[in-house]
């Protein structure tokens, strides 16, 4: 069946032998083996299937493999081997490379031949081309190693098992461009490529890596693969108006070979809207002099081109050959193209031989002189394995055992050591350059910029040339869409991935980038941000500072508070065995003012940054000091009313009850019971606030348990109440003795204050919210102290003739005898307050007989004066008893 196929497959390509007119063109150079060269020289065929289009680029690429030849043979590596070549022409066409390369496959008997076989073959460029000739060339297993061919295709070694090359497959080249893409932030994007096996694979590997990045593509356009194709005409004009009518497409990718952008340059550049773009050239025209008419076109016009580029090779010693031509008469003799080149046959000019060189050394592609240059070492290298390292006979040399040794040599290029991986490939990677002019009239199109590293995937750019890209290249917008910091884009059903709405970023959420997925979320315990913030702002730290304004007055009046509390005990101590202290029972009056002076600097711990110690000292200290004050201010009211009460049966109750130094502890035990309570299962904390105030970090004091918190409170206002109960129940008793209005009236300031602050503290926030209690917390400090003490300090101080023992007896004597309107002309007011008036006696008991109320006077007096806190004074009524 094969024998059968093969016979077939001679007889087509004899034919078309038979019935091509033109003479084969070829350049030959005997040796012991032989290697086969396929170069596009001519780039193209005309209706007639005559080659056209003569490139010097390409003539100059199949010289850079007659000098690698000629080298290893002068270099005497591979011994008394020596290596010939035979060089066609492709034209740029597949019929006409599969018709050329024919020649390469009459093995038959060899006594019949006397040049050796064709062993391996260098070329094609293009994939099209390569893919078509390696299967023709497989047939009698001669390896085809490319210096051009990219195509993926052609990795499948199940399919072309004979093909190699010395580029890396078009996915790495798609790579590169998607990396491109993404440096300067493109993702609306146009392709332009050729129909055939090379286009269709780079487009495709480009969609792949594309969506993986959220690239899109506004339109693709193919053109057909042959210039000689009718539709090319109608292909160009609609890749030019998609190029012109999508305006917010700045970017074009291109996988079209030189001809195709001569013509759409040519077209494109006619509108207005189509100059100024950014070109992203793939390999096949990245360096070709041929796309842009620059009789016509400058590249201003154009705009930007980034060229992808294969690996480039050092191209002195090509030029030196090059310069060494007209020394080489033998050179071309054997060689019709270089012959008809020089001779002026194909440039239609009659210019020197040097003029020719220099068209030629300005022809140099890099890429190829390193692809090429590698091709010939990979060959010598298989020889030196085949027949140098071992013995072998090169008349019975086959193809298929070369193709195996080929696969799995070794060999070196300006010391660096190369070889093919599994899928026959030299991943060299890729160079980044960057049209400009070197001159007002000379393009440089081999101007370097970066590099792509095919291991790790990724570009780097020069780093000297980084500015003079990005100016080129910064100002350039080639997107669908674009949401700006502080916005976060939202999908569009049915639209492409790359366009989309923008919607700001909520409230404490931020995005700093352009195009951002999602907005991110700011810290909040630290952090906020406002809507379509681009980043958050740290929160301010607030709290009751040392040296806020309202904190010093605060701290002022309670240290005020600390200063009069000791000037009142001081002056009790001073007087202490004067009536006045002796009524006030002096040691509870020294305990009550011990309590004011904890009750004022309890209001120290409620300013400043809060710690847990203080947060839980703070409140358990007030708690604690103002139970005390009110306990005993509890027990001086019980105590007045007590002494007045001349019902003998109820003064013998009250009696039994009043014990001032067991009810104290009592109170406070409650108390204590309760701040106990608190502490040990929830006691007060301090918390960072974030959530009240958006620019605001709140350092306070969390109360955490609320029920204790009242319960405290409650308890002190309970116990408030029963001293406002009895102190009301004795506002008509003498002046002298009476407390009871200044008791009712500081209870009544304290529950009032207190009844205020409840509301408002729950449901007031910030950093005064302490300042609120200290507030409080001052105002029922200051109505004891003031009520209970200020008045007997006056008196003390500035109506010492009052502070006497005849005035409080005269005082008790008129109260029982219901005459206490009629005091002495002497004493018209009593002992009175500037606090008090004497209206409050303005009923007074029935007169009785003065001698009838001894008794029940003296009932009263004595255990007054005979108190636990009193009992070692004198019966202030002792002689009236009498």
């Amino acid at each position: 069946m094969e024998q059968f196929f093969r016979f077939w497959f001679f007889l087509a390509i004899f034919s078309l032998q038979v019935f091509c007119s033109e003479a084969l063109q070829e350049a030959k150079s005997p040796g012991d083996i032989i290697i086969g060269g396929l170069f596009p020289i001519h780039e193209s065929v005309d209706d007639n299937g005559l080659c056209n289009r003569f490139s010097v680029a390409r003539l100059a690429q199949s010289l850079m493999m007659v000098r690698a030849i000629e080298e290893i043979n002068q270099s005497g590596e591979l011994g008394n081997i020596t290596l010939g070549y035979h060089i066609v022409d492709s034209c740029g066409d597949i019929t006409t490379a599969l018709r050329n390369t024919l020649p390469f496959m009459k093995i038959n008997d060899r006594e019949q031949h006397l040049t050796p076989p064709v062993m391996a073959v260098i070329g094609d460029y293009y994939s099209e081309i390569s893919v078509a000739v390696t299967r023709q060339l497989n047939l009698e297993k001669i390896p085809e190693i490319s210096y051009g061919s990219t195509s993926g295709l052609l990795s499948d070694k199940t399919r072309f098992p004979s093909f190699l090359r010395t580029v890396p497959e078009d996915d790495h080249q798609a790579k590169a461009v998607i990396e491109i893409l993404k440096d300067h932030n493109w993702n609306w994007v146009g392709i332009v490529a050729t129909d055939g096996e090379y286009g269709r694979y780079a487009v495709e590997r480009l969609r792949h890596h594309a969506e993986r990045h959220d690239i899109c593509f506004a339109y693709i356009k193919f053109l057909p693969e042959f210039l000689v194709d009718n539709n090319l005409k109608d292909s160009i004009n609609e890749a030019v108006k998609s190029i012109t009518e999508n305006t917010n497409v700045s970017v074009i990718v291109s996988f079209t070979k030189p001809n195709h952008m001569m013509y759409i340059f040519d077209n494109v550049l006619k509108h207005h809207r189509g100059r100024n773009k950014v070109w992203i050239a793939s390999d096949t025209w990245s360096q070709s002099v041929n796309c842009l008419d620059t009789t016509r076109w400058n590249l201003k016009d154009v705009g930007t081109i980034f060229g992808i580029t294969l690996k480039s090779g050092n191209t002195s010693r090509f030029e030196q050959f090059l310069r060494n031509l007209d020394n080489r008469p033998d050179l071309y003799q054997n060689n019709s193209f270089l012959s008809d080149f020089l001779n002026g046959t194909v440039s239609g000019s009659n210019t020197s031989l040097d003029t020719k060189i220099t068209q030629l050394i300005n022809m140099i592609y890099p890429y190829a002189v390193f692809s090429i240059e590698l091709a010939v070492k990979a060959i010598a290298e298989a020889v030196k394995d085949l027949c140098i390292n071992q013995e072998c006979d090169i008349a019975t040399l086959q193809p298929e055992k070369f193709r195996d040794v080929l696969k799995t040599a070794n060999f070196y290029l300006d010391g660096k050591k190369y070889s093919f991986d599994k899928k026959s490939n030299l991943n060299s990677g890729y160079d980044i350059v960057l049209w400009r002019y070197n001159s007002p009239n000379t393009l440089d199109m081999n101007y370097e910029v970066g590099h792509y590293h095919i291991e790790q995937g990724s570009i780097t750019f020069i780093r000297s040339e980084i500015s003079n890209l990005y100016h080129q290249t910064k100002k350039v917008r080639s997107r669908c869409s674009t949401c700006y910091p502080g916005e976060w884009k939202v999908r569009k059903a049915g639209q492409p991935i790359c366009c989309y709405e923008c919607k700001k970023c909520p409230v404490n959420y931020y995005s700093a980038d352009k195009d951002a997925s999602l907005c991110l979320a700011c810290e909040n315990t630290t952090h906020y941000s406002f809507e379509g913030s681009q980043n958050c702002t740290k929160k301010r730290i607030d709290y009751l500072e040392w040296d806020d304004v309202y904190h010093i007055v605060l701290l002022a009046f309670a240290a005020l508070g600390v200063l009069l509390t000791l000037v009142v005990a001081v002056i009790f101590l001073a007087r202490w065995n004067t009536p006045v202290v002796r009524s006030s029972v002096g040691p509870i009056a020294i305990l009550l003012l011990l309590s004011l002076l904890s009750t004022f600097g309890s209001v120290v711990f409620f300013g400043g940054q809060p710690k847990d110690w203080q947060c839980q000292t703070r409140q358990v200290l007030f708690g604690l000091s103002f139970t005390l004050s009110v306990s005993c201010i509890l027990v001086r009211s019980f105590r007045i009313i007590m002494a007045f009460e001349f019902d003998p049966v109820t003064q013998g109750i009250l009696e039994k009850l009043y014990k001032p130094y067991l009810i104290i502890p009592l109170c406070m035990a409650g108390q204590v019971l309760i701040c106990t309570v608190w502490l040990a299962y929830r006691p007060p904390v301090f918390q960072e606030d974030s959530k009240s105030f958006v620019k605001l970090l709140l350092l306070k004091c969390h109360e955490n348990l609320f029920p204790a918190f009242g319960a405290m409170l409650a308890y002190i206002g309970f116990l408030a109440i029963i001293c406002f109960i009895l102190a009301f129940k004795g506002r008509k008793l003498p002046e002298c003795y009476n407390e009871s209005k200044f008791i009712t009236f500081s209870m009544l300031i304290y529950i009032i204050t207190w009844i205020i602050f409840g509301p408002v503290y729950m449901n007031v926030t910030g950093k005064y919210n302490s300042a609120i209690e200290m507030a409080v917390i001052l105002i029922s400090a200051y109505s004891v102290l003031f009520c209970l003490f200020f008045t007997k300090c006056y008196i003390i101080l500035f109506k010492a003739e009052e502070n006497t023992v005849n005035v409080f007896r005269n005082t008790v004597r008129n109260f029982s005898m219901g005459k206490d309107r009629n005091l002495d002309k002497n004493y018209p007011s009593g002992i009175q307050n500037s606090a008090l008036s004497m209206e409050s006696l303005s009923s007074p008991e029935p007169l009785h007989p003065v001698a009838e109320r001894h008794e029940s006077i003296n009932s009263v007096v004595k255990p007054f004066f005979q108190s636990p806190v009193l009992d070692k004074q004198p019966p202030l009524l002792q002689d009236e008893a009498q």
